[in-house]
């Protein structure tokens, strides 16, 4: 399987089914931003270093995802409209395993 079908909530509320490929070592914030779900400049601000939570997102799917970093955990530590089921999106690699995974994107920081 080269592919795994995610579905995205964006800021506004939308619902995206997305193709997302698991043999280009994509994470969810490359998949979000190659599929132009939330505008330019909003999202992976930091390059996906895990340094500014724009992309955090709300797992609403019950995956079984890699456990958290400490520097992913720090940083949630420090953002905003954080949940229980926040993660960061450049922290999560796109596997076979993330097929059916439901995600809304957090409101953006303003």
């Amino acid at each position: 399987m080269s592919d795994v079908k995610i579905k995205i909530t964006d800021r506004e509320g939308v619902s995206h089914e997305v193709d997302a490929p698991t043999d280009m070592n994509m994470n969810l914030m490359e998949v979000v931003r190659s599929y132009e779900l939330a505008p330019e400049g909003t999202i992976g601000v930091c390059g996906g270093m895990a340094m500014c939570a724009s992309c955090q997102c709300y797992i609403k799917s019950d995956h079984n995802l890699p456990e958290m970093s400490d520097d992913e955990e720090a940083m949630l530590a420090e953002a905003f409209n954080v949940e229980d089921n926040s993660r960061l999106g450049c922290q999560l690699h796109i596997t076979e395993d993330m097929d059916g995974l439901e995600v809304e994107l957090a409101p953006e920081d303003l």
